[in-house]
């Protein structure tokens, strides 16, 4: 039943309906039909899905990353960007990817890089010649950067569910997070030169590059800092975001540009962004139950097993699969459904859970900028105002790069796990 469950949950999300009221009605329908059960059992499972003190992290991550968003952080690191790469041709394009390289180390969700840097720099770009596609379409593809490098959210999820050591995924993530940021600007350079596309100014001088390091600063430390005391034993993932949102904070005073009227907008925000995960959290929990009672996940793992004992061919099925979940579903519910379901796989396999959970974000991240439902494509749309189609023909070059550095990650290890590995030491 197991089976038939997921394939109506399918076909329901398919005729338009959202996704968490799609499982809620699964889990109803499979109670009332089994008939052991009572119903009290889906108040209760949702509420112990969403019980969890790891999973408080989510709301303060988010709360730091728009606190920094609307208290000046963001334009200064774009300030500091530029120094550094704006002389490269295809200048704009580059401080796109770098300033979202930096600003993940503060927001750790996807989206909200993608609104921070893109209405800065997506207007700037249009403005100076490049299309409204490619700057929507670099600037989207740059944002995927956030959930990498940590802190990130979608990590805490993951880490939550598998049981794997959130600090080791945050620190998985850091050399991934840098080679998305090298590939995307190969990519933009290549692309920049056959269009024409010039540099956004001089190469700054050192005096210049200091000054700008130097505002941008304490911004930076946010992300030393919140790895640090969680690599350090001082704090765990959840108080780590606590004090990064108070630094945060601390910051967007300090700077002068967080006005009381954006208080209130800014908080609604966060606690709409939080409800969704949690209510997600807790209806999937329901899910994830039925399945373990269906025995779904030895199912899958007995299929692999039949189909090969390689694990090399196992990673290549398994991001075929997730790449094709990316293209209709959100980053959460894709993690929240299958990772319960692939983690016996992983085990059985041999597969390092931390080197697995890099790569099933990746994975999962490159679906938000492709049709049809990415959302850092729709956001990046809707500032540059150009069509889903134009943004699509201009993002194959940077989806292109972030697939090949997925294969990369994916067959060499030691890339996302030399940092946890020589901190554990």
């Amino acid at each position: 039943m197991g089976y038939a469950l997921l394939v109506i949950a399918a076909v329901v999300v398919a005729l338009g309906m959202p996704i968490v009221f799609a499982m809620g009605i699964i889990a109803l329908v499979y109670l009332l039909l089994a008939g052991d059960f009572s119903l009290v059992t889906i108040p209760q499972k949702i509420f112990t899905g969403m019980d969890s003190f790891l999973l408080l992290a989510i709301p303060f991550f988010v709360l730091a990353g728009a606190l920094m968003n609307k208290g000046g952080v963001t334009r200064r690191l774009v300030d500091f960007a530029s120094t550094l790469v704006g002389h490269i041709p295809g200048g704009l394009g580059h401080v796109t990817v770098v300033a979202n390289v930096i600003m993940a180390g503060m927001s750790g969700t996807a989206a909200a890089d993608a609104v921070a840097t893109g209405t800065v720099l997506i207007p700037s770009m249009v403005r100076q010649g490049y299309s409204k596609g490619f700057a929507a379409a670099i600037s989207a593809c740059a944002a995927t950067i956030g959930p990498i490098i940590p802190p990130s959210v979608s990590f805490v999820i993951f880490g939550s569910i598998a049981s794997v050591s959130i600090g080791e995924l945050f620190l998985a993530g850091v050399i991934p997070g840098l080679l998305m940021g090298v590939y995307l600007m190969g990519a933009c350079y290549i692309v920049a030169r056959r269009r024409g596309y010039g540099a956004a100014n001089k190469r700054a001088r050192l005096g210049k590059i200091g000054r700008a390091a130097w505002h941008a600063g304490p911004a930076l430390l946010t992300p030393v800092f919140v790895i640090g005391v969680m690599v350090g034993g001082i704090a765990t993932a959840t108080e780590a975001a606590a004090v990064a949102a108070l630094y945060s904070l601390i910051l967007a005073i300090c700077y002068g540009e967080l006005r009381w009227r954006d208080i209130q907008p800014m908080l609604t925000e966060v606690i709409v962004i939080t409800a969704v995960i949690y209510l997600l959290l807790g209806v999937f929990n329901i899910l994830s139950w039925i399945l373990a009672i269906e025995q779904t996940p030895q199912a899958i793992t007995a299929f692999f097993l039949d189909m090969t004992d390689n694990w090399i061919v196992v990673l290549l099925i398994i991001n075929g699969v997730v790449l094709l979940c990316g293209m209709f579903m959100e980053p959460v519910p894709i993690i929240v459904l299958l990772t319960p379901m692939l983690m016996p796989v992983i085990v059985k396999y041999g597969i390092d859970p931390v080197h697995f959970g890099l790569v099933f974000v990746l994975n999962i991240l490159i679906g938000v900028v492709h049709p049809p439902i990415g959302t850092n494509m729709f956001i990046a749309c809707s500032i540059a105002r150009c069509s889903v189609g134009e943004f699509t023909r201009e993002a194959l070059p940077f989806i292109g790069a972030l697939i090949l550095l997925l294969l990369l990650v994916t067959y060499v290890p030691e890339i996302s796990l030399f940092l946890p590995k020589l901190l554990a030491r």
